[in-house]
């Protein structure tokens, strides 16, 4: 499965990342790379989670874009 993940430069220092698709799904770390490998582990436990219950497993809805404008 995939899923986005929206990444936001932590005020503190670091990243962290959030899954739109998974509701409560966050990670973080010290660097993108760091940040990215660890929310994956977080989709992964979250996914595993709602299997174990018997829930269902959304899909991603969601396409990002970067969008421009002026300033």
């Amino acid at each position: 499965m995939e899923y986005s993940a929206v990444l936001h430069k932590a005020e503190e220092g670091g990243y962290w990342a959030e899954v739109p698709a998974l509701p409560g799904c966050y990670s973080q770390g010290e660097s993108v790379e760091e940040a990215l490998a660890h929310v994956k582990e977080a989709i992964e436990l979250y996914v595993e989670t709602l299997r174990e219950d018997g829930q269902p497993i959304p899909k991603d809805q969601d396409v990002v874009f970067k969008v421009t404008v002026p300033a």
